[in-house]
């Protein structure tokens, strides 16, 4: 027997049943407090993408740590009868840099490094990003994703690296050697390196429609040969940590499939680190409540993220012990892989150091340093892909440049989703951002230094004419659900219309298109004379410009392909796309491209009925208070706390925390008559609340009255109660209120139908 295995051995036969089941829960830091630690003494917890310590997402980076030193001091205090305290460890989601923190280096997202093909620079990422994370005290990184995407509709698409599952092996391999170091290396897991997790074992990214969390369907053989190809890399490379997916294949739930956790992954593929759920993904298996799901841990599940009713499961896997249910075998088996990890960690070590006294714990001068921001400016720099060029490019020495759009000098929306919030936003203050450049002003860096003049006009004004125009634009912050899309067309006009402004001009332009995936650009394409995939840059704008400029050549390359329609199956593959993998222009490649079709049949299509769904508005909807924006029903404005929360999946829906004078408007466009809001609340209003569309308003302070306490209920409003009902629907509240919504969907019902509640 190794020391190893002596070591996790001996404390495992020391452990009660109580403590077992403690390491198998995994709560998230808003549901727990350290106090409960000390109690349950959790094997693992988690702050989950709107999570921050003492309930501050934006909590610097030292109140981090000291969280981390708090809950590592609560779960190592002496218990009693000589029973071992075993440490516990932090998880977080730092997949493009540890981007839940203020101040910490924004690398770009996974499908721009894909773009570089560049496994040495993925590795050296993922140092950095350990060191990161190692300074505020976390342990474990739920990183990288290695799904091969093959629908491009799938709102996770930038979390994965290439549709070709060669490129997601070796960057994915790269990065987990990056955070762990290399298994043998006297640094593995030392000094500056973490916990990696490969996700989600399998099959992201190849769900039937591109929906997320949804059924993966085909020959198992053939679906391992693509979507579980990138596992046995990441398991050489030494990978402690694999998280199971949400997705169903052929019909039974990843998290309840004891034939691929257990018999592939570990029996074929030799994994023998720990098997992590996803946020409530047991609770998804048949038969399975979130408190109450054996199944998966006899499946080959080892921790259960459990991220808010993680009291009533550790409850339930107690009984089930006790009755039978659950093998004590399968318990110590499942414990053992836990502590295995934390022994390699080097947590079970004797007097080993709390979080502030490990490593480069501290060292806050490590997050967003010079060192770690060159690397994210060289990966942005490989990653813009040129699609077309007719000789703008590179931009002139000495020329006048206007950077228009109002994505240029908005960090918000260059880092994407899992940036200081799960979601992500443009609503995000630049002052969260010390230690990033914006593409405007990398830019105007680069084109002053190069003897020109830059202006920035989100509207694209001036004054005096440019020689060029710069126009950056592109898809708003989204995560899971959110992100999801029935199609590849790209709705929103507003880069499309500046575009079309310069060209009336006589004006140069240059695209630079910020996107989570390919999508269908094709009038863009055609009326830019420069088109620049930048993909989710981050935070280094100046990596942009360095192309841009000419300080650089353009070396970044499709891995995934282009789509040429907007239309029916967008699935990834040679066929049907406009650019294949592998296509990018060099700055001296300006061969015309043909003009491209611009029939695009969905965009034809009527308004969306469904403005808000699956935890994000329909395009062409927004929300706002008080005239605040509240992009995706998120947000903290003057009278209204909107954040999200779990119904059917995680973050679906939203709680709406109005105060005194607590207001919420909703425009869009629809030609129903009708509203219906699936709605909740636990406590009837105390004074009035008030509904208003299209200049009518009815008190609906009564009928929330009687919802009270009732559970989900619809709330249909029809022109019999608003009858000057419109596109707007706003609510007003006298006193404090707190009312969850679902979905709200317009609809078409029979003439003179009553309003119901």
């Amino acid at each position: 027997m190794s020391s190893e295995d002596a070591v996790v051995a001996a404390l495992v036969s020391r452990m009660s049943l109580e403590r077992k089941i403690a390491q198998l829960i995994q709560p998230q830091i808003n549901s727990f407090t350290p106090e409960d630690m000390e109690r349950y003494r959790f094997g693992s917890y988690l702050n989950g993408g709107n999570g921050g310590p003492y309930g501050d997402e934006y909590a610097p980076a030292s109140e981090w740590l000291r969280y981390a030193d708090e809950m590592y001091d609560a779960s190592v205090r002496p218990l009693p009868d000589g029973e071992p305290a075993i440490p516990t460890m932090w998880g977080t989601d730092a997949v493009h840099g540890h981007t839940n923190v203020v101040g910490a280096t924004i690398f770009p997202h996974n499908i721009a490094l894909g773009a570089t093909g560049n496994a040495d620079l993925v590795r050296q990422i993922g140092a950095a990003t350990a060191a990161e994370i190692e300074v505020t005290g976390i342990d474990w990184n739920f990183s990288p994703t290695v799904a091969v995407a093959q629908d491009d509709r799938w709102g996770r698409t930038y979390e994965s690296y290439s549709e070709d599952p060669e490129i997601v092996a070796e960057l994915g391999a790269a990065l987990v050697q990056g955070l762990q170091g290399r298994p043998g290396d006297e640094d593995f897991l030392g000094t500056g390196r973490v916990i990696a997790t490969a996700k989600h074992f399998f099959g992201d990214g190849g769900t039937d429609n591109g929906v997320d969390q949804g059924e993966v369907t085909g020959d198992i053989d053939a679906l391992l040969a693509l979507h579980g190809h990138p596992y046995p890399a990441v398991i050489d490379a030494g990978v402690e940590s694999i998280m199971a997916s949400f997705n169903s294949i052929n019909g039974r739930k990843m998290h309840g499939n004891r034939d691929l956790l257990t018999d592939v992954l570990r029996g074929e593929m030799g994994f023998d680190g720990l098997v992590v759920g996803d946020w409530n993904g047991h609770g998804q298996v048949a038969g399975c409540e979130v408190t109450n799901c054996p199944q998966s841990l006899m499946a080959g599940l080892d921790i259960f993220m459990v991220p808010d009713d993680w009291q009533g499961l550790m409850e339930t896997l107690v009984a089930q012990v006790n009755d039978g249910t659950i093998p004590m075998a399968r318990v110590d088996e499942a414990v053992t892989r836990v502590l295995r990890v934390k022994y390699r960690a080097g947590l079970l070590a004797e007097n080993a150091p709390r979080p502030s006294a490990r490593g480069v714990a501290g060292r806050f001068d490590l997050l967003g340093s010079a060192e770690h921001r060159a690397i994210a400016r060289e990966a942005v720099a490989q990653s813009q892909v040129i699609l077309k060029n007719d000789g703008v490019l590179p931009l002139a020495a000495g020329a006048n440049v206007l950077v228009a759009g109002s994505a240029a000098d908005n960090i918000g929306q260059s880092a994407g989703g899992w940036t200081l919030t799960w979601q992500g936003g443009t609503d995000l203050d630049r002052a969260l951002f010390p230690n990033a450049e914006s593409i405007w002003e990398g830019l105007h860096s680069a084109v002053t230094a190069n003897g020109g003049v830059a202006n920035l006009s989100p509207d694209g004004s001036f004054t005096t004419r440019p020689d060029v125009a710069v126009v950056v634009f592109g898809e708003e912050p989204y995560a899971e659900f959110a992100g999801d899309q029935r199609d590849l067309a790209f709705r929103d006009e507003e880069g499309l219309e500046l575009l079309r402004s310069f060209e009336e001009q006589g004006i140069p332009t240059v695209a630079v298109f910020l996107s989570g995936r390919p999508l269908w650009v094709n009038r863009e394409l055609n009326v830019a004379n420069a088109f620049v995939a930048s993909w989710l840059p981050g935070g280094e704008g100046g990596g942009i410009a360095d192309v841009l400029t000419g300080t650089r050549d353009a070396s970044g390359r499709l891995s995934f392909s282009w789509p040429a329609s907007c239309e029916g199956e967008p699935l990834n593959g040679p066929d049907g796309a406009l650019f294949a993998v592998g296509y990018g222009r060099s700055l001296s490649d300006t061969s015309p491209l043909a003009m491209l079709s611009e029939d695009c049949g969905p965009l034809e299509a009527g308004p969306a009925n469904d403005w808000f769904t699956a935890g994000r508005l329909a395009d062409g909807v927004t929300a706002s208070s008080m005239d605040a924006p509240l992009p995706n029903l998120i947000g903290r404005v003057a009278t209204l706390v909107a954040r999200g929360i779990d119904r059917n999946a995680q973050e679906d829906s939203r709680e709406l925390a109005f105060t005194s004078g607590g207001n919420l408007r909703l425009e869009g466009e629809s030609d129903a008559n009708a509203y219906v809001i699936e709605y909740s609340l636990e406590a009837r209003p105390t004074a009035a609340v008030t509904l208003t569309s299209g200049g009518s308003t009815f008190d609906i302070t009564q009928g929330l009255s009687i919802a009270e306490g009732k559970g989900w209920r619809q709330m249909v409003l029809t022109t019999s109660c608003l009858p000057d009902l419109g596109n707007d629907l706003e609510l007003d509240t006298v006193n404090p209120l707190t009312i969850r919504i679902a979905t709200i969907s317009r609809v078409d019902v029979a003439e003179g139908a009553e309003c119901l509640f």
